[in-house]
């Protein structure tokens, strides 16, 4: 079946609800979500959107612009990030006045909390910039898009899962999809298409993303020919819950939290003596991994103990109370009396889809691609640069998703409805059927624990050269392997089984480019640290690395970092 809308956003988290909640009313708008849209992963967020407000104490979204290009290791482009400060207090009114729900002071101002990073006169002392509903933000500000999208009656397309883009002369003109509940593929036949499909951590063994988490819109932008920018930026966040990667916020930190070793000792007055506890997540997902290689792990394993033993029982209920129910439910323990076992898990990518200020993608020579945009973590504004900030990714999806629904109106009137490809749902079905068909081969759920395995072991907080020949060796034998991947669920309605081979073509063409960046930059920066070449080179590497397939090989070339204020320097906390 063909469906046909002015424009389609792919994704209902922040970034695609805050667009078509600025598209609709001015023309066609649909939504196409992979899962019920309330159960995407933006509801996952728990600590903070930043701000600089002032609410607590003063602040300047000048303070909050340097935080951010200092976080990044000077990656970030410089007008992103000034954009996303400045435009912080704006997008956070705005969605107080669409009614999210957030913590109040005593004089009943939006009350605020200090998060990793996050400083004072650039960078003298933490500032409290975090905007929060207790530790459930993302929750409330999605649940309060989505009631506002149903007001305004945008189309929603639940559980339909993207294929692939459709193309024709360099232009998107729509895109495949297939419904889950019934198994039927469907053609979308728009003249703007928005991506908003989220991050792919299920790139490693260990995650806070969501099983659906499987980098379905960067792909599909990789197949069509869209270059992929700083793919090696993959962060790590430093507090999951050891062996799940259950997500303990950085707000637990932010409310007075410490990390602790096997001797008790509050390990971070090492390595950020300014900031300790609240340093930026590489900071500390590296020193925690110190510390275990030394053998100061707990019980000289490898997880090190979150302590909120000295918060109580009355703050944790109040500010952390879905962070204590985790603990309680996952580890059968009370935070307000036991230590938290914790260990880095895979958080956030950085990298993704190219994109300039307004979400609108960019091809060959940093040209505009008609009628394709991106925003959110699919999506490389490069506001994020080398490292994201704790709270500047729902800041990110608000501000940026709000740029680029202005842009789509503004621009819909010159993008004309250009012909669909003959039969272009053919490869699919073709692959599908193939599946279905094929009676010999692996299980996807065998490749995908290995493919794991091997990220997790030669390209996590730290990387070497010899180690990422390893890990790419072991990838394309996989993706060798994959070819003949086979699935034992034979039926049309919700096939898992289905959806997962699928999906793990995705996961696996994510990991060769992150390899293959990662193997390129021969220095450390952020998030990505190479013990094979320990320093920041800005000499050689103060640059984006675009990844581009052609044909049956990938091309590297690198564009320069926009600078305007704040010319790097030393990294130190």
């Amino acid at each position: 079946m063909e469906f046909k809308h002015d424009v389609i956003i792919v994704g209902a988290g922040l970034a695609g609800l805050r667009a078509a909640v600025e598209v609709a009313g001015n023309t066609d708008v649909a939504l196409i979500s992979k899962v019920y849209p309330t159960r995407s992963h933006s509801g996952a967020a728990q600590g903070g959107i930043a701000g600089a407000l002032g609410n607590e104490e003063p602040d300047l979204w000048e303070w909050h612009m340097y935080d951010t290009v200092k976080g990044s290791d000077f990656l970030a482009d410089q007008d992103a990030a000034e954009i996303l400060a400045k435009d912080a207090p704006r997008a956070i009114y705005e969605l107080e006045h669409m009614g999210v729900p957030f913590n109040r002071t005593a004089d009943g101002r939006i009350a605020q909390r200090a998060f990793g990073g996050h400083t004072s006169n650039f960078g003298k002392a933490p500032v409290k910039r975090a905007c929060h509903a207790a530790d459930r933000t993302g929750r409330v500000i999605m649940d309060t898009l989505y009631f506002e999208s149903l007001r305004k009656g945008i189309k929603v397309y639940e559980e339909f899962y993207l294929l692939d883009l459709l193309m024709h002369e360099k232009r998107v003109v729509g895109l495949v999809a297939y419904e889950l509940a019934t198994g039927a593929i469907h053609t979308f036949h728009s003249r703007a298409v928005l991506l908003a499909t989220g991050g792919f951590g299920k790139v490693y063994k260990t995650t806070s993303n969501c099983f659906a988490n499987t980098g379905d819109g960067v792909s599909a932008a990789y197949r069509a020919g869209v270059s992929l920018q700083d793919m090696e930026f993959v962060q790590f966040h430093p507090t999951g819950i050891y062996g799940l990667g259950v997500l303990i916020s950085e707000a637990a930190r932010g409310e007075g939290g410490i990390l602790r070793n096997r001797y008790g000792e509050r390990f971070m007055e090492k390595y950020a003596p300014g900031l300790k506890d609240l340093a930026p997540r590489d900071v500390i997902s590296r020193a925690m991994a110190r510390e275990i290689r030394e053998e100061r792990g707990i019980h000289g394993r490898d997880f090190m103990h979150l302590d909120l033993t000295h918060l109580g029982k009355d703050r944790l209920a109040e500010k952390l109370s879905d962070i204590s129910s985790f603990v309680r439910i996952y580890l059968g323990i009370d935070p307000a009396d036991d230590l938290i076992p914790v260990q880095h898990t895979c958080h956030y990518m950085m990298g993704g889809i190219p994109a300039n200020l307004d979400g609108q993608v960019l091809g060959e020579n940093q040209q505009v691609i008609q009628g394709l945009y991106a925003v959110g973590e699919c999506a490389c504004i490069s506001v994020h640069g080398a490292n994201r900030l704790g709270c500047n990714s729902l800041l990110d999806l608000v501000v940026f998703g709000h740029r680029a629904g202005k842009r789509i109106v503004r621009e819909l009137g010159d993008l004309a409805w250009n012909p669909m490809p003959k039969e272009p749902d053919k490869s699919f079905l073709v692959k599908i059927e193939h599946l279905k068909e094929r009676q010999k081969g692996e299980s996807a759920w065998v490749l995908r624990n290995e493919m794991q395995g091997i990220m997790t072991a030669h390209c996590s907080v730290f990387r070497k050269k010899e180690d990422l020949e390893k890990a790419l060796a072991g990838i394309q034998s996989l993706m060798e392997r994959y070819e003949k991947v086979v699935i034992d669920n034979r039926g049309m309605r919700f096939n898992t089984d289905l959806t997962e081979a699928i999906e793990l073509g995705s996961l696996l063409n994510l990991s060769h480019v992150i390899l293959v960046s990662a193997m390129a930059r021969e220095e450390s920066r952020g998030a990505h640290f190479r013990e094979d070449y320990p320093e920041r080179d800005d000499q050689n590497w103060l640059k984006h690395t675009l990844i581009q397939k052609t044909g049956e090989v990938c091309r590297l070339s690198y564009k320069p970092v926009t600078i305007t204020r704040f010319e790097p320097k030393p990294r130190v906390y």
